[in-house]
């Protein structure tokens, strides 16, 4: 009976986690849902409650573990969503569950000998669904812009930095550590003509994103809309603008700031969005350890 008792509650769990992703991507995919509360706390919440009114919990919390294991698996190698973004969303992921699992262990044992367990793992199921209904037709995000500015100060005149940014053949530079997992990395950056209203198209190793002028001038600024991108993943992110401005210094340097402007559809905001500025950060920064190396290359040590 142990036995048994083990086997039911664990695959119980994890059948029931496997159908609770497979409910979230499938309200994403058709708009019933938003990154939001309900997909990053409420969803393994209710996972996690679920586990904790079972039977057996702790054999269930295995069960869960098991299912989202290969759920995510599943995710990354069929690029829904890549390496990054599952592991930054371990962390809230992870709270909310084990959250749930206490809650569930506790109505467990207070209630399991006047109602019908079954019955009760029914509730979770029941409270996600309603709580997406609700947050989809209720919270309305406004459009808000987020900025993430870099700066670097390269030994090189301002005209130099200009030439050697505004189109890049190939880009080549120790990787920081999240793209060495799978943050996309850039490839080239190519500029068509060097005036407003031009394309610049960067490529990368996931797709690319393609840009139009909107203001340069050399030396000092080249400024970018970005009308397009096709990177690995859903589309969180709405990159906005590309910026770089170029100041020269008293030494005979230039100071050059690196400036990204995006749209999220990302909430808690709270949690967010220092993931999101590590991200973006981490793609300025190896930007410039190329342009460190490609100055060097054409102009020696100075």
């Amino acid at each position: 009976m142990k036995k048994l008792s083990y086997n039911t509650s664990l695959w119980f769990a994890f059948v029931l986690t496997a159908l609770y992703g497979t409910i979230g991507i499938l309200t994403l995919n058709f708009d019933l849902a938003d990154y939001g509360w309900g997909m990053f706390a409420m969803l393994p919440f209710c996972v996690g409650l679920a586990a904790g009114l079972t039977p057996k919990p702790r054999n269930a919390f295995k069960g869960v573990g098991y299912s989202l294991g290969i759920l995510f698996v599943v995710l990354i190698f069929t690029a829904i969503e890549g390496i990054v973004c599952i592991l930054l969303m371990l962390p809230i992921f992870g709270l909310a569950i084990g959250l749930g699992f206490l809650i569930g262990s506790f109505f467990r044992r207070a209630w399991l000998a006047k109602y019908n367990n079954a019955r009760l793992q029914l509730l979770p199921l029941v409270l996600f669904l309603g709580v997406i209904s609700v947050e989809n037709r209720v919270a309305k995000h406004e459009e808000v812009i987020y900025e993430v500015r870099s700066e670097i100060i390269l030994p090189y005149s301002p005209e130099e930095v200009y030439d050697a940014i505004k189109s890049v053949d190939t880009l080549i530079a120790e990787k920081p550590f999240l793209m060495k997992l799978d943050l996309p990395v850039p490839q080239k950056c190519i500029l068509e003509k060097e005036e407003v209203g031009a394309l610049r198209i960067c490529y990368f190793e996931g797709g690319r994103i393609i840009e139009r002028v909107t203001e340069l001038e050399r030396g000092e600024i080249l400024k970018m809309d970005v009308i397009d991108y096709e990177l690995t993943g859903r589309e969180w992110l709405g990159f906005k603008e590309a910026i770089y401005y170029f100041e020269p210094m008293g030494t005979g340097g230039c100071k050059m700031t690196r400036v990204t402007t995006y749209s999220t559809e990302l909430y808690p905001r709270a949690y967010w969005k220092p993931l999101e500025r590590l991200g973006i950060e981490q793609e300025h920064e190896y930007v410039f350890r190329n342009l460190q190396r490609d100055l060097l290359n054409a102009h020696g040590v100075r």
